[in-house]
């Protein structure tokens, strides 16, 4: 076994009948490694809302109701939209498709810095979770145990989707089952506490009230809600997600934000009540779920309690561990999706020989170390960062939802009622989004915003650049048009000399380039070749990677674009046979196919065209691939003859 294959696994076949269902989630499987985020974010969340109302620990319960009508009305506005895009629907698409191409990439880089953020929250909450539970001689390893931490799910996410989720069902269940035990431990245990909550709580508004007026309390309650909008930052993955969930998509997705949702507001309305109850306040080193679970097991004889503890705060930092495995299943994927639309560098739409965005997962592990080392991984900082950027998105869809029903009002019988489910939405996280940023926006949160404008800023110029390109290449495209004239009376062979001199072309679809390249051989070597052998590989990316009709689809395209060339040459006089093949790694494939050719024909020439534009930096060169050239190298080293035929664009 080779050290790659040791690593990241052996590579998947695109023949395997069970391909899709080998790297797909069902709905348990989906919600741990989506809805983790979520789940894990109560670790943090609740604590930072409970501390943001200093003594006034009893207006909790406001807080606490308002937390889980958020989470339902977010997790049912996003049911809405997994039903209306059933191949996916994050922020991006939905924003993109719904409203403009302008607020799609708003939406998707505010997405791409949230989830480098999810994923170094996730890590560094984790830390603290447990070195909460070491001696404080050991807080010097908590920033080195945390790139470690980036680190090791870089390398898992590697080996695939659902090897890196399979591995954390059953810590993610030990989390659910003692955090279960322990609100209910607590309102059980505390029963006459909570039948006195409701009296205690009107005299501490009206206490209050009197103290800093109705407006002051209304701040108050303002301020403590939006510090724990954290809570809700990772309801979305499900939807962006759902092209890695098992068929039916939109059945396992809706399924999945099910069992998210109810198990988020659970926790943390349960969570902010148990504080209340238990009158915990903070201490210096330890997390407020840690007091908690402290005083809870105080009176437990024997070393019972210390074990419920441990196991309890170390399933939280495996939970919190987990939840970064959002950033790089999502992360990836808007990435990606932006790359197929030219906002990023189409290399970034690729996958591995696991069926893995590999580019887009060694850049969320990259970003996500580079911000831990910015921050020393201070979660405090961090929830600053974090949570601004996805109520963008928030917005964005819910806003362009909103547009949809309205304009399908004609056609839609229950418009008005999914219009009012993603207006309730839209008005909740826009509130959510002004509040945050005002609150924010000096302790931090500029940082975010500027960072997130500066993607902007970066996306739009490349996106330039490709249309440029674009615009270019479209002249090219115009021999297209006129190969399809009537090509000359000329018999051509029945049969295909594999002795005669052969040109070996290879070509990317039936376009502009590929027929230049094929009329510069005999424009450049006169009558020498009788045969003309086209080579094609239809790449498997992001975008066509969603199903086996999809794979069909994308194999008869490539065939279909392959005979083309066939006739044009044969209508011509010369011999020609087309070879074809589809994968995710192009040069392996490329050079597989070409040394078939080789064994077949005893006197190949290999040719392939490169374009060359007036005007090139080194950014602009980054943002191709310069497939050729690493062909070259390698026929080179397979002592195959290459031949670059360079084909000039001006504009």
């Amino acid at each position: 076994m080779s050290l790659k294959s040791l690593l990241f696994g052996k590579a998947r076949s695109l023949t395997d009948h069970k391909l899709f269902h080998k790297v797909s989630l069902i709905a348990v499987f989906a919600w741990v490694g989506l809805g983790a985020d979520g789940l894990s974010s109560s670790c943090y969340g609740p604590e930072e809302t409970f501390k943001a109302l200093g003594a006034n620990t009893h207006l909790s319960l406001f807080v606490a109701l308002a937390s889980v009508v958020t989470i339902l009305a977010i997790c049912a506005s996003y049911s809405q939209i997994i039903s209306l895009f059933p191949a996916g629907g994050g922020g991006y698409l939905v924003a993109s498709k719904l409203l403009s191409p302008a607020a799609g990439v708003v939406s998707g880089c505010a997405l791409l810095i949230d989830y480098v953020l999810t994923v170094t929250i996730s890590i560094a909450s984790s830390a603290d979770a447990l070195f909460s539970l070491l001696p404080p001689d050991w807080q010097g390893w908590k920033l080195p145990f945390a790139f470690a931490g980036v680190a090791g799910l870089t390398l898992l996410n590697l080996r695939g989707v659902k090897e890196s989720v399979a591995l954390f069902v059953p810590v993610f269940f030990v989390f659910v089952g003692t955090h279960a035990f322990a609100i209910l431990y607590a309102i059980v245990t505390h029963w006459e506490g909570v039948g006195s909550l409701p009296a205690a709580t009107v005299h501490e508004v009206g206490s209050v009230g009197s103290q800093v007026g109705w407006f002051g309390l209304l701040a108050l309650l303002l301020k403590s809600y939006s510090m724990g909008a954290g809570t809700y930052t990772g309801i979305e993955a499900v939807s962006n997600g759902l092209p890695i969930l098992r068929e039916p998509r939109v059945k396992t997705g809706r399924r999945t934000m099910l069992y998210m949702g109810v198990s988020l507001a659970v926790t943390v309305a349960g969570l902010l009540l148990a504080y209340l109850l238990y009158a915990v306040t903070p201490e210096d080193g330890k997390t407020l779920n840690a007091v908690l679970l402290e005083n809870m097991t105080a009176s437990w004889a024997g070393p019972v309690g210390g074990g419920f503890v441990w196991i309890t705060l170390a399933s939280e930092a495996a939970l919190l561990f987990i939840a970064a495995q959002a950033g790089f299943l999502d992360g990836p994927r808007v990435l990606a999706n932006m790359a197929l639309d030219r906002w990023f560098p189409t290399r970034f739409a690729h996958l591995s020989d696991r069926f893995v965005t590999q580019n887009g997962v060694l850049l969320m592990g990259v970003a996500a170390a580079l911000m831990m080392l910015v921050t020393r991984g201070s979660v405090g900082l961090l929830v600053v960062l974090y949570s601004i950027n996805v109520f963008i998105t928030f917005s964005l869809s819910q806003l362009g939802m909103v547009r949809h029903w309205w304009q399908q009002r004609r056609t839609e019988q229950a418009w008005l009622r999914k219009l009012a489910v993603n207006g309730f939405g839209l008005l909740l996280t826009t509130f959510i989004l002004v509040s945050l940023t005002a609150v924010k926006f000096f302790e931090g949160g500029w940082a975010t915003l500027a960072v997130t404008a500066l993607l902007v800023a970066i996306a739009f110029g490349i996106k330039r650049h490709y249309t440029h390109v674009g615009r270019q290449l479209g002249r090219l495209d115009l021999l297209v048009s006129a190969a399809e004239g009537p090509p000359p009376v000329v018999h051509a062979p029945e049969t295909v000399d594999v002795h005669a001199r052969t040109a070996v072309v290879l070509v990317n679809g039936y376009n502009g380039l590929g027929l230049h390249t094929l009329l510069n051989v005999p424009r450049v070597f006169g009558d020498t070749f009788r045969n003309y052998i086209f080579v094609q590989v239809g790449v498997v990316d992001v975008g066509n990677f969603k199903g086996a009709s999809d794979l069909d689809a994308l194999r008869a395209n490539v065939d279909d674009s392959a005979r083309r060339y066939v006739s044009f040459a044969r209508a011509r006089g010369y011999g020609a046979e087309a070879f074809t093949a589809i994968g995710t790694d192009t040069v392996a494939e490329i050079e597989r196919l070409c040394l078939e050719v080789r064994e077949r024909f005893t006197n190949p020439v290999f040719f392939s065209g490169q374009l060359l534009f007036e005007r090139e930096t080194r950014f602009t060169r980054w943002l191709h691939n310069h497939t050729v050239l690493i062909l070259q190298r390698r026929f080179f080293l397979a002592n195959l003859p290459f031949v670059i035929l360079p084909i000039r664009v001006t504009g």
